[in-house]
């Protein structure tokens, strides 16, 4: 079950949030350094990631599931954030160039159709990066963040639902082994968890990172699913600037 967006929110505006916005944005963007010219969306709650994007890549999206409602973003322009079904996204296909899914899977009813979603959208020379609570993570057994939330995966089923989905995992990696409390000093030594986490063991990090390209070959059911034009994004307005969850078709 996906939390609540305003919950989601709030927690990256805690220390604690910080840190974690800060770490997992330097891992992004180690993967992903060029995208100018190119679509990127996130699908979840990637609004605290999305924004290193914005001025480099020709369109950024922020589409968020329907269970957990949305958020106006950005502030300072034309809104890019869109309510959607998570496994029925209204764009064409083969017509984005990287997909970020984060706050995404461990809470999606069923992860199956939502990866094969990501599958049909994605262009074929795109990339998706899923980032998932770890199983085996401290982090998972702590529902104080979002990551404490939901279903969290092994290395193992991560990859079998993507190679099922017809994707090919291209690179792995682990982050956030800083431990998930609010305690100033364990924040402050938040990088040197970091660098000796990683050297000792990728199980202790918080959450698994994967990055996986498209396979052209996977069979994906045809269905009739709404259409967008990918130049101008529907945005997510209310006097409040939280989305309720009145499912709305674009046409």
């Amino acid at each position: 079950m996906y939390l609540d967006v305003t919950d989601l929110r709030d927690f990256y505006l805690t220390p604690l949030g910080q840190i974690v916005r800060r770490i997992l944005l330097h891992r992004l963007r180690a993967r992903w350094r060029h995208v100018e010219g190119q679509t990127v969306i996130g699908l979840g709650f990637a609004t605290p990631y999305l924004g290193a994007f914005r001025g480099e890549a020709l369109r950024v999206g922020a589409f968020m599931p329907m269970q957990q409602g949305a958020l106006a973003w950005p502030h300072d322009s034309d809104r890019q954030a869109v309510l959607v079904e998570e496994d029925d996204l209204p764009l064409p296909d083969s017509s984005v160039d990287k997909l970020l899914a984060i706050h995404c899977l461990e809470a999606a009813e069923r992860v199956g159709p939502v990866v094969r979603e990501m599958w049909r959208v994605l262009a074929p020379q795109g990339r998706i990066i899923l980032v998932v609570p770890s199983r085996a993570s401290m982090w998972a057994r702590f529902d104080t963040t979002p990551f404490g939330n939901g279903r969290p995966y092994s290395r193992g089923q991560l990859e079998r639902i993507l190679r099922e989905a017809g994707f090919t995992p291209t690179e792995w990696g682990s982050a956030l082994y800083v431990p998930p409390f609010e305690r100033l000093f364990l924040l402050k030594w938040a990088t040197g968890f970091e660098r000796v986490g990683a050297q000792v063991s990728s199980r202790l990090g918080g959450v698994t990172i994967v990055e996986a390209k498209k396979e052209l070959l996977a069979p994906v059911a045809t269905r009739q699913r709404v259409r967008m034009r990918l130049g101008s994004f529907v945005p997510a307005q209310t006097a409040g600037g939280r989305v309720g969850r009145t499912k709305e078709k674009v046409e």
